[in-house]
């Protein structure tokens, strides 16, 4: 089981960078979570690219309703607010991206990320990096 954030979940179905990695992931045989929070997160994603013409309002809408149907476990932002809100305090990074680490650390696995600045926060805090990986380098990082 993986917790995958909504950096990895867009490039499942929208043509960017390290899109090839993270369907890749996507066609392996494991279990995804990831806090309800991904759900809003992936809306807004798809709202920015409208609204910068890189899709229309139509490919948009559709992009929302797929992913809205995507095999994704989720687990309430409520039940990991305060450790979310504890790992944003020490790494400087928001609370929305240490909800989807706050999981993976709950859950004894690792966040799947394209976000290089929340990889990079936590690089050197040994308790806490095991707990997160880049999406490019998931199939060299030992899947």
């Amino acid at each position: 089981m993986f917790v995958v954030d909504a950096s990895v979940v867009v490039k499942w179905f929208v043509p960017e960078i390290h899109n090839e990695a993270a369907r890749r992931l996507l066609a392996l045989p494991h279990e995804y979570i990831a806090p309800d929070l991904l759900f809003a997160e992936t809306a807004n994603t798809i709202w920015k690219k409208i609204r910068r013409k890189e899709l229309t309002a139509e490919e948009g809408q559709a992009l929302v309703a797929d992913i809205n149907r995507i095999a994704v476990e989720t687990v309430s932002c409520r039940a990991l607010a305060e450790d979310a809100h504890a790992l944003a305090n020490t790494t400087g990074r928001t609370v929305y991206d240490c909800l989807y680490l706050a999981l993976a650390v709950r859950l004894k696995t690792r966040a799947i990320t394209a976000d290089e600045r929340l990889e990079a926060a936590v690089r050197n805090m040994p308790a806490v990096a095991r707990h997160i990986q880049l999406v490019q380098t998931f199939d060299t990082g030992g899947a």
